[in-house]
């Protein structure tokens, strides 16, 4: 099978590094792009190497246009054509809407919607010139249902899947698909500010009876980026338990 160039944005940590590292399992070139964590980028690079997986760092700010046009610059440099994006950089807000300021608003916005939108831009010439690629973006549940005190992060991911399915329609007579992955509730760093009770409860509220893990949303991402997904595109494929 042809190696493919994976990029992932928002890869250091939780289900961004999950995915990097299912891509690079199958054989996959991973871009990890990371915002600001050294440390955690490096650990998964490690990671990667360690079962001889290949992959490579691009520390890049997505909110800012200038940061995100200098990364694709250097990937081009190199020659890497990207095959697959994965958009999942992203940030959560846990604040009551009058709580929210302006500067609040529109952080989440660049961090979720804006990020996906420069980075599917920036992919998308190449991969309409060979009429092939595949564009997964990463929503959440909050996003299909909504989620009080999170008003800022539901529309930011509601706003995702919307993107998505646009986006599909526009670029499917190119032979590209775009999909979304929607999580539930998963076992990462951005659910820390929860207590264990609050975790507890929100358990009860699960179906399958547990919170999910980061391996099982990579996995969905892998699905509908391989072969056997050819004919899907515009589908929000939810992995949250049977939550909604």
């Amino acid at each position: 099978m042809k190696k493919r160039t994976v990029l992932v944005t928002g890869a250091s940590r939780g289900i961004g590094r999950a995915i990097a590292v299912a891509f690079a399992k199958s054989g996959d070139y991973v871009l990890i792009n990371y915002r600001e964590n050294d440390k955690a980028a490096m650990d998964c690079a490690k990671e990667i190497c360690a079962f001889g997986g290949q992959c490579a760092l691009y520390k890049a700010d997505l909110r800012s246009p200038e940061a995100a046009a200098e990364m694709f610059a250097a990937i081009e440099r190199e020659g890497c054509g990207i095959d697959i994006l994965v958009n999942n950089a992203g940030i959560s807000l846990w604040k009551l809407l009058p709580d929210t300021t302006e500067e609040d608003w529109q952080n989440v916005l660049d961090s979720n919607l804006t990020s996906a939108y420069r980075c599917a831009k920036a992919v998308l010439p190449q991969m309409i010139r060979r009429k092939s690629g595949k564009i997964i973006n990463i929503s959440s549940i909050w996003g299909e249902i909504g989620a009080s005190c999170e008003v800022a992060y539901s529309a930011s991911k509601a706003a995702l899947i919307g993107f998505t399915r646009a986006l599909a329609k526009e670029v499917a007579p190119s032979g590209i698909t775009v999909n979304c992955v929607s999580p539930g509730m998963i076992g990462t760093s951005m659910n820390a500010s929860f207590t264990p009770q609050e975790i507890a409860a929100f358990t009860e509220e699960i179906p399958s009876g547990r919170i999910g893990r980061p391996e099982e949303v990579a996995e969905a991402v892998l699905f509908l980026a391989s072969d056997s997904a050819s004919y899907i595109t515009g589908q929000i494929l939810s992995v949250n338990g049977g939550l909604s």
